[in-house]
C-alpha cells in the first residue's frame, strides 16, 4: 500500500470514529492539527509518514471522553494500523506520540522524545490557543456545564495530573492553568513563532473580557 493510500484510509477511519465527538475534539480538530503538523514539518528533518499518522490518530479516543482511560486510544490506533500492515516500528512510534502528546497539567515527566512527537505536540498545542483555542475552551466548558468565570475561584497553577484531569473550575481559569502556558512549552521554531501571535490574541481577549465583566466597556 502506498503512503497516500494509508493516509487516506486513516482519514476515513478517524472521520468515522469521531463522527459524534464533542465540537472541540472532533474531526475538524484533527484536520487542523494535521495541517499545523504539515506546516511545522516543512521546517524539520523528520519522518513525514509518522507525523501524519500521529497527527491523525492522536485524539482517536481522548481519555476525557472515556472515563479517563488512557489505554483506549493507543489500542484503537494499533488495531487499525496493524490491519493496514503498517511496520511495527512505525506503529510503536505513533503509539508513543499518542501516549505523550497531551498536556496533562504540564507537570508530567517526559519519557519519550522524537522530532515527530515534538511536531505533533506543537500542532496540537497551537489548536488550543488563539481564536480557535478560545472557542474550544468555552465549547468544552459548556459541554461540561462549567461557569464562565468566578472571581472567587483562583486558578491552580500547580495541579497534579489527576487534579488536572478532574478539575471542574470555570473556563477562564483554564487560560491560566493551560492555555497561557503553552507559548513557552513549544518545541519547534515554527511552533514558537506561531504561538506568539496566538498568545497575544488571547491576552487581548482576556483584557476585553475583564473590562466587560467589570462594566468598564
Amino acid at each position: 500500500m502506498s503512503n497516500l493510500d494509508l493516509i487516506n484510509k486513516t482519514i476515513l477511519f478517524v472521520k468515522e470514529k469521531l463522527a459524534n465527538a464533542e465540537g472541540g475534539h472532533d474531526w475538524f480538530h484533527i484536520q487542523r492539527v494535521y495541517k499545523n503538523a504539515l506546516l511545522i514539518a516543512n521546517g524539520e528533518i523528520c519522518d513525514e509518514t509518522v507525523v501524519k499518522l500521529g497527527a491523525l490518530l492522536h485524539d482517536i479516543a481522548d481519555s476525557k471522553f472515556h472515563n479517563g482511560d488512557e489505554t483506549i486510544g493507543p489500542k484503537m490506533a494499533r488495531e487499525f494500523l496493524e490491519s493496514e500492515s503498517v511496520p511495527e516500528s512505525v506503529i510503536e512510534h505513533v503509539i508513543q506520540i499518542i501516549n505523550n502528546v497531551s498536556f496533562k497539567g504540564g507537570n508530567t515527566e517526559k519519557v519519550f522524545s522524537s522530532i515527530e512527537l515534538d511536531i505533533v505536540q506543537d500542532a496540537d498545542r497551537l489548536d488550543a490557543i488563539g481564536a480557535i483555542g478560545i472557542a474550544r475552551a468555552f465549547n468544552y466548558g459548556g459541554f461540561k456545564n462549567r461557569a464562565l468565570y468566578n472571581p472567587q475561584i483562583t486558578p491552580n497553577l500547580n495541579m497534579t495530573k489527576e487534579e488536572y484531569k478532574n478539575s471542574q473550575t470555570p473556563t477562564i481559569n483554564h487560560f491560566y492553568e493551560k492555555l497561557l502556558l503553552l507559548k513557552d512549552k513549544m518545541n519547534t521554531e515554527t511552533g514558537k513563532q506561531i504561538a506568539q501571535g496566538r498568545h497575544q490574541y488571547m491576552m487581548g481577549f482576556l483584557a476585553q473580557f475583564y473590562a466587560e465583566w467589570d462594566g468598564e466597556l
